[in-house]
Order: structure tokens, then C-alpha cells, then sequence
């Protein structure tokens, strides 16, 4: 039965438009109040828009998390997102066991704080079954892929979001914001939208999921300006302090299980923090004194080098190692 509205709303009484011309010659007469956004209201804005869309037209997302940096800024942007409700979607995570255990302790933090469903797809699972082998140089990250694409099937996952950005590698900086990936969970840089007008095209077939990336925009220095600004938490390992170390093709790694110094490297203990945590055994602290978050944002504003080019190893096996691991299904 359709209801009919029999009262009429009341006329609203016309009201002169502002002289603007006038206004803005005469600094005594105050013109309309214009409210500007400032960049890091540009790119939270982008960056909510596209976690909305994708969860408006995927049937099952999931969030990357692995309680690293822009990880932690993606779960910050799906929780303002969908505020005053819960995130809407799982976090996943692909978990080499290598990782920094301050790190492992703060995404389970994270996880129950929220009260999220974290799903883990475990590297040592696969060793120990025997579908991958070890490394001779003992790294990890590159036996990332089939854990991922294994926990994308397994769960029907999408569309899945991840938190690369366009300034860290030359490989990233071709993704589009909605990447298509294929049946086998691969890349083809050839087989990617042209994204106009921030018009983004999730069409995909049965097999195939999108990758999103609604942070690809924001560089290193946004990211921390971003987290001064919002006062998110991090794993304390981003903030300088002093830790065991020693010095192997021009980064310091943390003496660890997993990365362990050859009989001609000499240990020494150095206030240092990590622009990126991942894999121990090839990821790269720096010599810092920066103690506190606008620390860190002056120091990144100075540097000349991206935090993967400056502390991660497993990017220097080739010129194209982030792109080969991207077309074989990995971020």
C-alpha cells in the first residue's frame, strides 16, 4: 500500500546571494566561510571512498595485515570507514615465522581490541608439508605467494586489500588501484583498467579476485604525517632503540634465530629503528635517533631513499624481484 503525504512543507523565504566580488575586495565585510581540505584530508578521503566501494561491490573482502606500518593505517581507515560499526570484512595474514615478535604480538593485540576474525596463512605450514622448501639464503618473503593465493581460495576472498603504494618500487608504481588478478592468481601488467575520473572497475570472472589498494597514492612521508596526526599506535620497533646488530651489505640486521652473523661480522649494540618489519632474516633496521613520531616524520622528510630500497634484501636479488613475485601472484 503506498502512502500519500497530504502536508505541504512550509515555503522557504528566498535569501539574498552574498556579493562575493564585493566581499572579497573589502577585508571589514567577511565573506561565506569556505572549508579547505588540507592534503591528508584529500588522501583519507580517496582512501575511504575506495574501501566503501570495494566492500560495496565485493561480496567477500579482506584486509592484509601483518601489524606493519601501512597495515596498521589501512585497519585505522576501514575502522573510520564503517564507524560507529565494526569492519566488515576479515584481516589476513600471510606469516613466514621470521617475523619480529614485537610485531606478531601487536596484531594479535589489534585483532582482539577490534574484535576481528584474523586468518593466517602460514609459510611453515607449507615446509613442513612439504609443497615448499627452504631457501639456501634462508629468506622467507619471497615463499609468501602460494600461502596467499591458498588462503584467498580456501576462503573466497574477492577482493583483497593491500597497503602498497605507488613510491616504493618501480613495480608498484604500475598497479592500478584495482588490480586484476587471474584464475592462477597472477598479475599482467598488460590485462590491467585504465582508471579515469577515479571510476574503478571491479568486473572480474569465476577464479579470478581484485587486489585494491586504496592507499597507492601516499607516499612514506604521508603515511607518518598521517600517524602523527591520528595517533596511531605502532609495534615500538619503528621508534629507535638500542638492539644487537650487525652490518651486511650496507644494512644492519638484528642478531636473531633467523639472522644470525657470519664468524667475519661483528655484533655491536646501535640505537637503530625499521622503516619496515618483515621477514628478520632480510629486513634491515637504520641508524636513528628518532624516539617519537614527529621524529620519524623529520627524518623521512630528509631521506633520499624508499624504505624498501633503503632495508629490504629480498628486493636486491634482481632489478625485477618485486615484479616477478607480483606476476606469480604475490603483492
Amino acid at each position: 500500500m503506498s502512502t500519500q503525504i497530504t502536508e505541504t512543507p512550509p515555503a522557504l523565504d528566498p535569501q539574498p546571494l552574498p556579493d562575493l566580488a564585493s566581499s572579497a575586495g573589502d577585508p571589514s565585510r567577511p565573506g561565506p566561510h569556505v572549508e579547505t581540505l588540507n592534503s591528508l584530508d584529500i588522501l583519507e578521503s580517496e582512501a575511504i571512498h575506495i574501501i566503501r566501494e570495494v566492500v560495496a561491490e565485493f561480496e567477500r573482502p579482506a584486509l592484509l595485515f601483518s601489524g606493519g606500518k601501512d597495515s596498521v593505517l589501512m585497519l585505522h581507515l576501514a575502522t573510520k570507514a564503517f564507524w560507529p560499526g565494526k569492519v566488515p570484512f576479515p584481516v589476513l595474514h600471510v606469516d613466514t615465522g621470521h617475523n619480529f615478535p614485537e610485531v606478531i604480538e601487536f596484531r594479535d593485540r589489534t585483532v582482539e581490541k577490534l574484535g576481528l576474525r584474523l586468518e593466517v596463512g602460514s609459510v611453515q605450514d607449507f615446509i613442513d608439508s612439504g609443497e615448499l622448501t627452504e631457501r639456501a639464503d634462508g629468506t622467507r618473503n619471497p615463499l609468501q605467494t602460494v600461502p596467499l593465493l591458498d588462503a584467498i581460495a580456501r576462503n573466497r576472498f574477492d577482493a583483497v586489500f593491500g597497503g602498497g603504494r605507488r613510491d616504493e618500487d618501480k613495480a608498484r608504481a604500475k598497479e592500478r588501484i584495482l588490480s586484476l588478478r587471474d584464475e592462477f592468481g597472477q598479475w599482467d601488467p598488460r590485462n590491467q583498467r585504465p582508471e579515469l575520473w577515479n571510476l574503478y572497475n571491479g568486473r572480474h570472472t569465476v577464479g579470478q579476485h581484485v587486489r585494491a589498494f586504496p592507499i597507492s597514492n601516499w607516499t612514506e612521508l604521508d603515511v607518518w604525517r598521517y600517524i602523527a596526526r591520528e595517533n596511531i599506535e605502532l609495534p615500538h620497533l619503528y621508534y629507535a632503540h638500542e638492539r644487537e646488530v650487525f652490518e651486511r651489505d650496507g644494512m644492519w640486521r638484528a642478531v636473531g634465530e633467523v639472522s644470525k652473523p657470519r664468524p667475519d661480522e661483528k655484533v655491536i649494540i646501535k640505537q637503530v629503528r625499521y622503516r619496515t618489519v618483515g621477514d628478520m632474516s632480510c629486513t634491515g633496521a637504520v641508524a636513528s635517533d628518532a624516539t617519537t613520531v614527529h621524529d620519524v616524520v623529520r627524518e623521512v622528510a630528509a631521506s633520499t631513499l624508499t624504505e624498501r630500497g633503503a632495508t629490504r634484501a629480498d628486493d636486491r636479488i634482481s632489478e625485477a624481484a618485486m615484479e616477478d613475485r607480483k606476476k606469480d601472484g604475490y603483492f
